[in-house]
């Protein structure tokens, strides 16, 4: 007799372990990957096939499987992958298993109006549409004169295919109009498989060519590939490449040569609006063997891919973070693009990093990692040093041999001393008129949204805040309203201010919106410039609808000439030949963040935006508008120079501990209750910081207790504890058996994130 282990589909700590059952002898569609009904107790569950064997005899009275509910959603890799997160993120096997089905395919136990339990089907699934086509008497048969909508319905058929609702719109009800000829084989209705497409048209079918020649950078690269891949044991391939370099080439080429290989590659990329550009330029080389998967599609069209994937008709995989748990065969090659983007971090649990699973992944697959960035993380590029399985390669020149964009650094504090009050200093605004004078095209980049980042009464200093979280409130000029973008809390802008009735309430800091109304008096009043020059702002408030991101570019790509305003979203990836100007509005607004990482991200920021310009055959230049002109990390970046920013920030980190010099920990306590919270962050704290008392951990270092940076959101107290430990040390086995031993908590809330990207 088989037998099952199965995971159940309950998030709790106390089930988290595999339940193991018998399996029928009839039931030969049980497989690894399956969900199943199994007896719980007095009730039932769902729960995932993990793996089988056979029964032994003192397991002959296990209970049986009761029902086979789907398909294999995953295999044996799949399986061991999600027990593989699940150790190290410290997270609920049954959360891991989640990642591997598709959106809403999943069947789930519902409770009844009786308090008992009912099996509700998934709810989202495959769409059959019924079409209309010619049958054997298609020509011969001749429908009764007064029968129009008989004749209407053939005369299409003949003309070809039709689905019945398309004859439905043009005609009317057909129905029994279509019966009827069916009964005379006149025409055969067929069932058809619908596939929900989530992509504009412009991404479907793009051709995108192989260059002449390559350079001898991008040689070298796909060199380190293909040596990355004939050790088949899943080693990392760091391309640093300047922006223009030609990786997506080189990428390109990688998986033409693991296709060839009979192998199949996952490309990832960190934001909804490269996916487009990034699907047509793959699609342009591979044709229909490439699927997306991204969350701004539907549900249904998620699973349409998800099931293409599955089918074997895919063998390459473009999209965000979870492309990688698809059910894609035979993996060969997994390529992330701007890998040092923090958006490849999981922020709910499991709190995976996208280059540590794939890595784990090719390893276990024998296949090779690609991590490509203008701007590699400080991690990446310290594993290639130090770890014998990474290397790196670079690409210092642009493919078409084109010089980097010159950048000019603007202290803005110098403009403001000057009597300048304008957000635009003098230098942009010349480049602006001269460039636009000409016909070229801007792009210039801003790091918040909302019109104004908050309101401050000048008389008594009072700014307005959120009443549920500890951050102030954002002006935005539509609706003249008072909004926060952690909970969605809004309300209408004062007169006066609400502390001491003073008129004098100042906006302090500028949104997109903002920069946009002031940036269109600039060109309409001081430029003199024509009204009708174009403004194409993308931001989260502009994306949100669906298919925004590439409807904006395509906007801004047709204009002879225009301006891209944007928020970080628009800074990497953009491939525009004619933009010849880049300007960054306020470059130092991350150094302000109490966070290890804020310099690294600046100095990324202003290089991956930099790259925007001078792509084409036309020169570019960069302006970097900042109140900290003597920043190590601007004043590095725009002279292209990462060493003179990488040799004190590692120094920094070595001795203040922080990755990549140590593994960290962050675990974080919430809740509505401030005294319950801060008691339950004390009591952990003390817990961790028995471990390091017992003396048995090297290395091992428990910050105290402390309230978040933002320590209120969406009227829930938030307090984090720091843990560090040395680079190669176990800190998940460390950390688990005190999470593992934690009962829950009505009133708090706590979450273990390993390797976190974001301390605030």
């Amino acid at each position: 007799m088989r037998s099952a282990e199965v995971i159940l589909d309950i998030p709790t700590q106390a089930l988290d372990a595999p339940y193991t059952y018998a399996v029928p002898s009839d039931m030969d569609e049980v497989d690894v990957g399956c969900a199943v009904l199994v007896p719980l107790g007095a009730r039932k569950a769902i729960g995932f096939v993990m793996s089988l064997g056979q029964a032994e005899e003192a397991q002959r009275s296990l209970k049986p499987v009761e029902r086979v509910l789907s398909k294999p959603y995953f295999n044996e890799m799949g399986a061991l992958c999600a027990r593989f997160l699940s150790e190290r993120y410290v997270a609920p096997l049954s959360v891991c298993i989640r990642l591997f089905t598709p959106p809403g395919a999943v069947p789930r136990l519902v409770r009844d109006a009786c308090g008992g339990w009912r099996l509700e089907e998934p709810a989202i699934g495959e769409v059959d549409d019924r079409w209309v086509v010619a049958g054997p008497e298609a020509e011969s048969f001749e429908p009764r004169k007064n029968a129009v909508k008989q004749i209407a319905v053939l005369d299409a058929v003949r003309r070809g295919d039709v689905r019945m609702s398309e004859l439905a719109l043009e005609f009317g009800s057909v129905s029994q109009a279509v019966s009827a000829l069916a009964e005379k084989g006149a025409v055969v209705v067929e069932h058809r498989r619908r596939v929900r497409c989530g992509m504009p048209a412009a991404a479907v079918r793009t051709p995108y060519r192989k260059p002449a020649a390559l350079t001898a950078s991008q040689r070298s690269a796909l060199d380190a590939i293909a040596d990355a891949a004939v050790h088949a044991d899943g080693r990392v391939v760091v391309v640093d490449g300047v922006t223009g370099s030609g990786k997506t080439e080189v990428y390109l080429q990688a998986i033409e040569r693991t296709l060839d290989a009979g192998r199949a590659a996952i490309v990832l990329v960190p934001e909804i609006s490269l996916t487009p550009q990034t699907v047509a330029r793959f699609r342009g080389r591979f044709g229909d063997a490439v699927a997306v998967m991204h969350s701004r599609m539907s549900m249904g069209e998620r699973y349409d891919q998800w099931d293409i994937i599955r089918s074997g008709q895919a063998r390459v995989v473009v999209g965000a973070r979870s492309a990688l748990f698809t059910p894609l065969a035979d993996v060969g090659l997994v390529v992330i693009d701007e890998e040092h983007e923090t958006t490849y971090k999981q922020e709910s649990a499991p709190r995976y990093v996208s280059r540590d699973v794939a890595e784990w992944m090719m390893r276990s697959s024998g296949g090779a990692v690609v991590l490509g960035s203008a701007t590699p993380s400080i991690e990446a590029l310290y594993r290639a040093r130090t770890d014998e399985r990474w290397s790196s390669v670079s690409m210092p020149e642009r493919a078409n041999g084109a010089p980097m964009p010159e950048v000019h650094v603007v202290d803005m504090a110098a403009e403001f001393s000057a009597g300048s009050r304008s957000m635009f200093s003098a230098r942009l605004t010349a480049a602006l008129k001269e460039q636009l004078s000409l016909g070229r095209k801007a792009v210039l980049l801003l790091n918040q949204r909302g019109f104004a980042s908050f309101l401050l009464c000048r008389d008594c200093g009072f700014v307005p805040e959120c009443v549920n979280c500890a951050t102030s409130l954002t002006f935005h000029e539509q609706g003249n309203r008072l909004v926060c973008h952690h909970c969605g809390y809004s309300v209408a802008a004062p007169a006066t201010c609400p502390q001491c009735e003073s008129p004098y309430l100042k906006r302090f800091g500028a949104g997109t919106q903002r920069v946009e109304a002031e940036l269109r008096a600039l060109l309409d009043a001081q430029l003199g410039c024509d009204a009708g020059i174009p403004i194409v702002r993308m931001d989260a408030d502009t994306t949100a609808a669906k298919g925004a991101h590439q409807r904006l570019l395509e906007q801004f790509a047709s204009e002879p000439r225009a301006v891209l305003l944007g928020t970080q979203m628009i800074a990497k990836g953009l491939d525009f030949d004619d933009v010849t100007l880049v300007g960054v509005v306020n470059a130092d607004t991350q150094l302000h963040l109490p966070d290890y990482r804020a310099a690294e991200r600046t100095f990324d920021l202003i290089e991956q935006v930099a790259g925007r310009a001078g792509r084409g055959s036309l020169p570019g230049s960069v302006i970097v508008q900042t109140y900290l002109a003597d920043s190590l990390a601007i004043r590095a970046a725009a002279r292209y120079d990462r060493e003179a920013f990488l040799r004190p920030e590692l120094a920094k980190r070595k001795m203040l501990r922080y990755p990549p010099f140590v593994r960290m920990a962050n675990v974080l306590v919430w809740g509505k209750d401030a005294e319950a919270v801060e008691r339950e962050a004390r009591s952990l704290h003390d817990q961790l910081d028995q471990l390091v008392r017992s003396g048995g951990v090297a290395g091992l270092e428990v910050l105290p207790a402390n309230p978040c940076v933002l320590s209120r959101v969406r009227g829930s107290y938030r307090w984090h504890i720091l843990v560090k430990s040395a680079p190669d040390g176990d800190l998940p086995a460390l950390l688990r058996p005190v999470f593992a031993s934690r009962k829950p908590s009505k009133e708090v809330n706590v979450a273990l994130d390993i390797d976190p990207i974001d301390l605030l």
